[in-house]
């Protein structure tokens, strides 16, 4: 009997489908890394605790280093009672331009009573021409905290790359106790009258967003945390004060200083709201 041999007509699929699923649980005084389930190129290798046993530190690797139209990445983290987790990244995370695919990343967070969940990853290039979808879903049950950052670069700056080409989606949803806290979803075309305008980016290419979540965030928070100054020239800030939920925004063209911002802000902010001083992530300064 004849057998045909293989096909060489039909590529591998190239693209990356991801899922990470963390359980963070409190153990006497120390939160433990539960549980740990991978499929993919998604992992963290092993907990930390730079700051003692009562906060465990996790860094999210992703070895690809970079997210191709067609991936689909899902990172699942549930953070038990009374536990205290950080997660960050090692470096930049990067959106590769598409020939038309979406690639997209989901976050699934909960966090529960009493509980704290810092998510600080290192900021995101989105390439001209990407095509990336960004879904954050964060429930908070009651008394517990959340702090996320998120830095965003259209194009590559330094190349002389601006984002022409493409789309940028965004839909965040806070909540706790299933009742919203934010609710934010929005579109950017690459090279659209949005990048421009007063009413959008403004001309900037590099934008963030600081969300902390707590119960009785007060007054005096909010008018200390307006008076860090910037760093970057030109660059444009805002902070709002919401019932249990603080945003911090920044416009600019630096990464580097739109992370200093938030960081210094995050020295505010951790010791009030969480008790603990603001310790820089070591994987920052590699």
């Amino acid at each position: 009997m004849n057998l045909a041999a293989p096909s060489l007509d039909v590529a591998p699929d190239p693209t990356w489908h991801a899922r990470l699923a963390l359980d963070f649980q409190r153990r006497d005084a120390a939160t433990i890394l539960a549980r740990r389930e991978h499929v993919g190129p998604l992992r963290v290798q092993k907990a930390l605790y730079p700051e003692g046993e009562g906060v465990c530190h996790a860094i999210v690797l992703h070895p690809p280093s970079g997210i191709a139209g067609g991936d689909d990445l899902h990172i699942a983290v549930k953070v038990d009672a009374g536990a205290h987790a950080l997660l960050t990244t090692p470096g930049a995370g990067k959106w590769y331009r598409s020939a038309g695919p979406w690639a997209k990343q989901r976050l699934d967070f909960a966090v529960g009573a009493d509980a704290t969940l810092e998510w600080l990853p290192q900021e995101g290039i989105v390439f001209d021409a990407a095509r990336a979808d960004m879904q954050s879903r964060i429930e908070l049950d009651a008394a517990a905290r959340f702090i996320g950052m998120e830095v965003l670069c259209l194009g590559r700056r330094a190349s002389g790359e601006t984002f022409a080409q493409g789309a940028l989606q965004l839909d965040t949803r806070v909540q706790r106790g299933g009742q919203p806290l934010w609710l934010e979803r929005g579109r950017l075309d690459g090279g659209c009258g949005l990048q421009t305008s007063a009413a959008g980016l403004a001309g900037f290419s590099v934008s963030g967003t600081l969300l902390v979540a707590a119960p009785r965030i007060e007054p005096g928070l909010l008018a200390a945390c307006r008076a860090v100054p910037l760093l970057e020239g030109g660059a444009q800030c805002g902070i709002t004060l919401l019932p249990d939920l603080l945003v911090a925004r920044y416009l600019g063209h630096a990464s580097e200083a739109a992370r200093h911002w938030f960081f210094a802000l995050w020295q505010l902010l951790r010791p009030a709201l969480i008790g603990r001083d603001a310790q820089m992530p070591r994987i920052w300064n590699t």
